[in-house]
């Protein structure tokens, strides 16, 4: 209980959960600029 009182209620803890939560957007954001080039067919004329 004290590790959930520390990460919530701590200045270092609180950049912690900042920099997870970051990091997972980024992720997601990667992820889906990824698939979407991968679907994109290089041949095709373009418009």
């Amino acid at each position: 209980m004290k590790l959930l009182t520390d990460l919530f209620s701590t200045d270092y803890g609180l950049m912690s959960i900042s920099g997870i939560v970051f990091m997972m957007g980024m992720g997601v954001f990667f992820l889906r600029l990824f698939m979407g080039k991968m679907k994109h067919d290089p041949t095709a004329p373009q418009k």
